[in-house]
């Protein structure tokens, strides 16, 4: 297993991408550049308007263009440039790409499974773990903008339970353990009606 850094105990903003038409349609994305839809930029509008006021520093994104496009939503609301960081992108699925989201993805998770050509979820986790202390070293408070799968490895590393879906286009402000804790806490921000 690959070693896995422990996460900067800094608070911070996590954005995952809005939605787009594979992730209606339940398929994996992977690297896939799959685009926002017309839902997924509302979302996106949305969360950006959203996070007006929340004092946001530093926007880091995905290179991936639902994320990227994500992001810059929020820039645009916000004032800021984005940065874009390649370890933030989304893990590889390999052969699965492009297919449903089935019990192999549990698997995935589990750590009993890595389809062909992808990333295994250990590999994922310490991808991410770096990703996120990279992110944690620019001026803050950072909003990190970034997909499912990998927001399911740093949950890993929170001490929260990984396999639980990242509702799109919600953005959430994520915090160290307190004093005598182990898990990181995620308090989703209240969005404008659409």
């Amino acid at each position: 297993m690959p070693d896995i850094a422990p996460i900067t105990q800094k608070p911070f903003w996590f954005l995952r991408h809005g939605e787009t038409d594979w992730n209606a349609r339940g398929l994996s994305q992977g690297n896939v550049d799959i685009p926002l839809n017309s839902i997924g930029i509302a979302q996106a509008e949305r969360a950006a308007h959203a996070l007006r006021g929340k004092e946001i520093v530093t926007i880091v994104s995905s290179p991936l263009g639902r994320a990227r496009n994500t992001a810059e939503a929020v820039a645009a609301v916000l004032g800021l440039p984005v940065q874009i960081y390649e370890p933030l992108r989304e893990v590889s699925f390999g052969v699965q790409e492009g297919q449903p989201m089935a019990d192999w993805f549990d698997d995935w998770v589990e750590g009993r499974f890595t389809p062909e050509g992808a990333e295994s979820f250990a590999q994922l986790r310490a991808r991410t773990a770096a990703a996120i202390n990279h992110c944690l070293t620019l001026p803050g408070p950072v909003l990190v903008v970034a997909h499912g799968a990998l927001w399911r490895a740093f949950r890993a590393d929170a001490g929260l339970p990984p396999n639980v879906r990242t509702p799109n286009a919600l953005p959430m402000w994520v915090t160290p353990p307190a004093p005598g804790e182990t898990a990181w806490r995620f308090e989703p921000l209240g969005l404008p009606a659409a």
